[in-house]
């Protein structure tokens, strides 16, 4: 904590499913944003010691919320896997070709193979797992579907203005927001973080996000940004998002990789994160 506050502060980055909050504020930003940071004060609270109801308790001073970037006109981001553009097609085959068992029984074929990962999905991961297969792609597909894309700079630039606004001690990022908040403390080394925690990222997802990061890994290996000080990743053994889980094997600079059972049906949502407990030690001298 820095010397002349004596509050810590720490920003939150979302990850999918987040756009039904701009819908549900009116289109608003900042009542999105607002929204998201009462569910993660109460989610976060829940995974910390004591055991006591939630009376209000504020832990998140701000959420970088960047989903309405991802919502292209004409492009919805809860569609069924076999409604998806081209392009995010080929990001759900390269995710699901990755599960145990898929890659051998999809074949060659892209249209047989999506049909096949898709049926699969439906009848093997439940209706839960099945609902996050269709939101994952389309806004990960968006979000990469070039280096300097509209939708990918506004999402940067948003989680930067956010942080640079706050300086907080401590980011959280949720799923794709790790890949949003790694791009963009990279391309701001000015952003100074003193702990960043990555909670279900796919960062090391091969073939669908590793390979596609700004700046693009060296040698095989990504890096942790220079105005990070500690990196934490915290991801849950079945989830399906976070392949792999560990990210020690392809970033250099992760300070801690742990592992979590969450549910296995409820694997990637921020409340099961947030609530976990898993957070607390790393939390408890800015709390």
């Amino acid at each position: 904590m820095r010397e002349d506050e004596t509050v810590a502060t720490i920003v939150g980055v979302h990850g999918i499913g987040k756009y039904r909050y701009y819908q549900d504020a009116g289109r608003s930003v900042s009542g999105a944003a607002e929204a998201v940071r009462t569910k993660w004060n109460r989610y976060l609270h829940a995974g910390l010691p004591g055991g006591t109801a939630h009376r209000g308790e504020s832990y998140i001073t701000e959420i970088a919320y960047y989903a309405h970037h991802l919502c292209a006109p004409g492009r919805s981001l809860a569609r069924p896997a076999r409604a998806m553009d081209a392009e995010s097609q080929r990001v759900f085959l390269d995710w699901a070709t990755q599960l145990d068992g898929v890659r051998d029984a999809a074949g060659e074929s892209l249209t047989g193979a999506l049909r096949w990962a898709t049926e699969f999905l439906l009848g093997k991961l439940e209706r839960r797992a099945a609902e996050f297969a269709t939101l994952f792609c389309p806004e990960v597909a968006v979000y990469l579907e070039s280096a300097n894309g509209p939708a990918r700079s506004a999402a940067r630039r948003t989680v930067a203005e956010v942080i640079r606004r706050n300086r907080p001690q401590v980011v959280i990022a949720h799923s794709l927001g790790s890949v949003v908040a790694y791009e963009t403390l990279h391309a701001n080394p000015d952003l100074k973080v003193e702990l960043l925690i990555t909670l279900g990222s796919p960062l090391g997802m091969r073939n669908v996000v590793f390979e596609r990061l700004l700046p693009a890994p060296l040698a095989g290996k990504g890096g942790r940004p220079d105005g990070v000080t500690r990196w934490v990743n915290i991801a849950d053994k079945d989830d399906i998002a976070a392949i792999p889980p560990a990210l020690r094997s392809c970033f250099t600079g992760v300070d801690h990789d742990g592992m979590v059972d969450l549910d296995w049906i409820d694997f990637h949502t921020v409340e099961k994160y947030l609530g976990s407990g898993a957070l607390a030690p790393f939390l408890k001298p800015y709390l």
